[in-house]
């Protein structure tokens, strides 16, 4: 049974939580608080494997407490969020310091709501039980944008023509992407992104990933040129694919039927890659629940590009990078720490200046 502990400033949040999930016959609520103070002495006579969590609580906040929390006791936890514009920085931040996942607050009054929140919830609480909260503490720590270099040992580094990189991710992926983005210089190759984020997130998420990153990261606009230095993620409930112009690819945006359960969908852009990129791109599939860009993988595989599966030691949750090695879509299964130079080394050449 996974043991999971409550904790949310509403009795009417706390009653559903606890119906929703005690109706799962592989999960127990152990227990539950009104806030963090009262949960501090509960969480350690009920010894939960799952925390779920609110951000905006009385006495001490979400925030504040999983700092403390991922400190002294690191374990699973799933935030319950506003799934706004104006809750994603917090939210964001909550899965920084080490918080696994995040859902939003349901809509009491839409029953398609409740239903479809249950389903999610049970889901992510699951997955949350096997993640690997300590995956990525022994990842040495992002370099600033002023160390990361433009050229190596004297040579200027150039990108391959034609060079593309595709990420994909999903539960674990807001960091893990951003592990590897902060290690690549402001001229490295191309890159397009889809990790399974709400609409009113990836924006935010862009944003973020830009100010940390020596390259410019965008939340991709339909039709936008892509270009060296640059990142483009999908945006939330959006398909991202590309295609080509006369001058290069192009971001494609889309809202057709969801791919592998999923809008973003990590399948659709790497196909999408697999078409257009063929021998000239790089595919990577890190940490995440399900199995979304498996299939994708191994179609830019077949296409005589070089493929990554982020291995399981690194992943918070090795789900979708453990489904490509199932079926043998990986040309090579790689620590997230070493992905950036794996690109680098792939993707461009260097010349002495």
């Amino acid at each position: 049974m996974i043991k999971v502990f409550i904790v949310d400033d509403s009795a009417l949040i706390r009653a559903l939580l606890s119906e929703i999930l005690g109706k799962a016959d592989d999960i127990e609520v152990v227990g539950t608080a009104p806030d963090p103070l009262v949960a501090r002495e509960k969480i350690k006579q009920t010894n939960p494997d799952v925390l779920t969590l609110d951000i905006e609580m009385p006495h001490m906040d979400g925030i504040s407490f999983l700092k403390n929390l991922m400190r002294l006791r690191p374990m699973p936890v799933v935030m319950i969020s506003t799934l706004t514009e104006k809750g994603a920085p917090a939210t964001l931040e909550a899965l920084a310091l080490g918080a696994v996942d995040f859902i939003g607050k349901p809509k009491t009054d839409l029953n398609n709501s409740l239903h479809s929140f249950s389903e999610e919830i049970v889901e992510k609480v699951r997955a949350a039980a096997q993640a690997n909260v300590r995956a990525l503490e022994n990842i040495p720590p992002p370099r600033s944008i002023s160390s990361v270099p433009s050229t190596s040992a004297g040579k200027k580094l150039y990108v391959k023509p034609g060079h593309l990189v595709a990420i994909g991710a999903s539960t674990g992926g807001t960091e893990a992407i951003k592990t590897v983005l902060v290690e690549l210089p402001e001229n490295s190759p191309p890159i397009v992104l889809a990790q399974h984020i709400p609409a009113n997130f990836s924006k935010s998420y862009a944003q973020r990933l830009d100010d940390n990153c020596a390259i410019t990261v965008f939340e991709a606009e339909h039709q936008q040129p892509i270009k060296s230095g640059c990142a483009y993620l999908a945006p939330g409930d959006f398909h991202l694919r590309i295609n080509k112009s006369h001058t290069g690819y192009i971001c494609m945006l889309d809202q057709k039927e969801k791919e592998s359960r999923h809008r973003p969908s990590v399948d659709a852009l790497f196909n999408s890659v697999a078409e257009l990129g063929k021998g000239h791109a790089i595919g990577a599939l890190l940490t995440g629940m399900g199995a979304d860009g498996a299939k994708g993988l191994l179609a830019m595989k077949r296409a005589g590009c070089l493929t990554l599966a982020q291995d399981e030691a690194s992943s918070v949750v090795w789900g979708m990078p453990g489904s490509a090695v199932k079926i043998n879509a990986q040309s090579e299964i790689v620590s997230l720490h070493k992905i950036a130079a794996k690109i680098m080394s792939n993707s461009m050449f260097s010349k002495k200046s």
